[in-house]
């Protein structure tokens, strides 16, 4: 795959154009395509079918994190680790501090081999400019243009997003410059360019159908529009697109005078991390709340997946649920459909058949005597992840107080029982000691046999730092235990298909709490419904739980005594995205936002050691959950020497030296 030097290559560079159909491309597709099929400009934009082929190689850039090579890297917070053959990998060189390695490390999705955020979205945002300046060659109906041009303006804006995120404000390009008048345009500060981006979803959100099955021209390709933008897709992230502006370090950027680089004005200690902007936050609301309004009344397809299990262990779905969360992330013969249920708003494409298995199905569970196939690179969880999850009566087991992590009372944890009455979505998401990892042995060898249930203890089988779990603990909420050597979910008969949606539903729920609970000046304000939402704060968080609530996995709503001040009720909203969105790839952005980065506890990374009580044959007869440990305690495993300048990454060296108005990250 071709892909050019710098900034100014994709952004003034040539661009193929291709005549497309209505179905999607894959960026492989469209590169492979023979010279005979490139067609000139007045052929790309003359008509509807071959403007919306132009438009959907973008769809095909976005990139699959969880593909995009062999075995990558995508949780760059404190709620994950490599085993030490995974040491290359960018989660474990942003622990180290090495944020440059993002740009050469080709298993890394922001700048991968097979798909790169950076490139991709350069090239994409070319893409869209000259779109949106030819739109006047289309021969068709103002429905046509206004299907086009939505899209180019969400994609647009998302890229910019996307990139902000990461980077700190860009320059906002907003046409398709030609190499012989190259601008230098200067960087924007994050917040001027979220003004921008917000511009463009709002143009999309005005353009868009919300259902493209209900439009004339979507109803070409019934049924398969799912991907498509819509209007929901554009007010979500229009919402997201503030709250981030809003966060606590994006209000302590400001433009400097050098040259419009953005430089860190404080510290993030002395509390600056519950310092919300209220305007944007305001916005947030407002906006986030109008999208759960349209999921409550029923205006949209989105809803919640249910959390129902007969088996929540082997996530085995209860034969009364019509829908199922773990679909959201993967699916298991079902002809490879693609995850997300009816929950995931936002995704790029993932392609069927067994591509699954080769990247990510066999990287996240043990490689003791060949239980989990393939190398010894495992990506598995820190205990500050399990920490997380509380328990069952809605308390939080630690509270973060003078960056330390202090037991909270009001929990009833017991140390001796770790995995007892805890929040039901620890056992969807978390392998603990005990499990019953292997359902089917009868392939097994005889060493691996005796791994049919984990030995997750100190010094048990599977604590081995090179082969299996340095923390105590797998995670299968992404990829299932059954992808094992007995079991075989990976082989192609039993069609698994993964794929992490970049935005979900409960996303939404979680953000519209954040910023309503940003804007509260009184408690009481977390209860308050308003005119643009029925759901308050509170009720968005309880949302959540209630979805997991169940007379077989008990889960309680917020507790009173974590709605006492404005920023208790943050921590524990805090504590909810950290739960319900764990591995999905968000924990790093959230930290880096809340300016809790370079903070303790979150710059140390641990693990949870304990003795085994129960006897080995105690776990056949009884639920790993009720077993009794001794000498429970957290143990660190790396500690982060983060500064300020790692709340963001830097930016490509050859491209900061292109002129003085695109300098590079302050520290870098």
């Amino acid at each position: 795959m071709k892909y050019y030097n710098n900034i100014k290559s994709l952004l003034c560079g040539s661009l193929l154009l291709l005549a497309g159909g209505a179905s999607f491309t894959s960026c492989t597709d469209w590169l492979d395509k023979d010279p005979e099929s490139i067609v000139a400009e007045d052929e790309a934009f003359k008509n509807f079918r071959n403007f919306q082929g132009y438009i959907e190689e973008i769809y095909g850039l976005i990139p699959d994190k969880e593909k995009v090579n062999y075995c990558t890297a995508w949780n760059f917070g404190d709620d994950a680790v490599h085993n030490t053959e995974g040491f290359a990998h960018m989660d474990h060189q942003v622990d180290l501090g090495n944020y440059p390695n993002w740009y050469y490390n080709n298993q890394c999705w922001l700048n991968g081999n097979s798909s790169s955020l950076w490139r991709n979205s350069w090239y994409s945002i070319r893409k869209c400019n000259m779109g949106i300046e030819n739109i006047k060659s289309l021969v068709g109906s103002d429905e046509e243009r206004d299907l086009l041009l939505g899209q180019m303006y969400f994609f647009r804006a998302w890229w910019h997003f996307e990139l902000m995120c990461y980077f700190g404000g860009l320059p906002y390009i907003d046409e398709a410059f030609e190499a012989t008048n190259i601008p230098e345009l200067p960087r924007l500060s994050f917040q001027e360019c979220a003004d921008r981006c917000a511009e463009d979803f709002e143009r999309a959100y005005d353009l868009l159908p919300m259902d493209w099955d209900e439009t004339l021209a979507g109803s070409q390709t019934m049924g398969k529009n799912d991907l498509r933008i819509n209007k929901f897709m554009a007010l979500c992230y229009l919402g997201k697109c503030y709250l981030w502006a809003g966060s606590p370090l994006m209000k302590e950027f400001e433009k400097a005078k050098d040259g419009g680089a953005t430089k860190l004005l404080g510290a993030s200690k002395n509390g600056k991390t519950y310092d919300y902007d209220e305007k944007y936050c305001r916005l947030a609301a407002e906006t986030l709340g109008k999208a759960l309004e349209m999921v409550n009344k029923g205006t949209v397809r989105y809803k919640l997946a249910e959390f129902k299990y007969s088996n929540i262990y082997d996530h085995e779905k209860d034969e009364t649920a019509e829908t199922n969360y773990s679909d959201i992330f993967y699916t298991h013969r079902q002809s490879w459909l693609m995850p997300g249920s009816t929950e995931a708003i936002f995704r790029g494409l993932s392609p069927e058949g067994n591509s699954s298995n080769w990247n990510c199905s066999k990287i996240f569970g043990p490689k003791v005597a060949g239980l989990v196939e393939h190398d010894n690179i495992i990506h598995h969880p820190t205990a500050n992840l399990v920490d997380q999850y509380g328990m069952a009566n809605g308390q939080p087991i630690y509270l973060v107080q003078n960056g330390e992590y202090v037991l909270n009372p009001a929990s009833g944890w017991d140390p001796e029982h770790p995995y007892k009455n805890r929040d039901p979505r620890l056992y969807h998401d978390i392998v603990f000691d005990g499990f019953h990892y292997v359902l089917n042995i009868q392939p097994l060898n005889d060493a691996q046999k005796k791994l049919e249930y984990c030995s997750l203890y100190t010094g048990g089988d599977m604590r081995a730092v090179t082969n299996a779990s340095s923390t105590g603990y797998f995670i299968q909420k992404l990829v299932p235990h059954q992808c094992n050597f007995g079991d075989k979910w990976y082989d192609w008969d039993h069609n698994f298909h993964c794929y992490l949606p970049y935005m979900r539903l409960a996303d939404i729920y979680l953000m519209y709490a954040e910023a309503r609970a940003a804007i509260a000046k009184s408690p009481a304000e977390f209860k308050d419904r308003t005119d643009y939402c029925s759901l308050s704060a509170v009720d968005a968080i309880n949302a959540l739980r209630d979805r997991v609530n169940s007379s077989d996995w008990p889960m309680e709503r917020v507790q009173a005594n974590l709605m006492d001040t404005r920023e208790h009720f943050i921590d524990e909203v805090r504590r909810e995205r950290a739960v319900e969105l764990s591995f999905e790839g968000f924990r790093w952005c959230d930290l880096q936002r809340w300016l809790l980065l370079t903070e303790p506890p979150y710059t140390v990374k641990y693990s949870h050691e304990f003795e085994r009580l129960e006897s080995d044959s105690w776990f056949k007869d009884h639920d790993p959950k009720d077993a009794r440990v001794g000498n429970f305690h957290k143990e660190k495993l790396i500690t982060r020497n983060l500064k300020e300048k790692h709340y963001w990454f830097p930016l490509p060296d050859k491209d900061v030296y292109l002129y003085k108005e695109f300098p590079q990250n302050p520290g870098w």
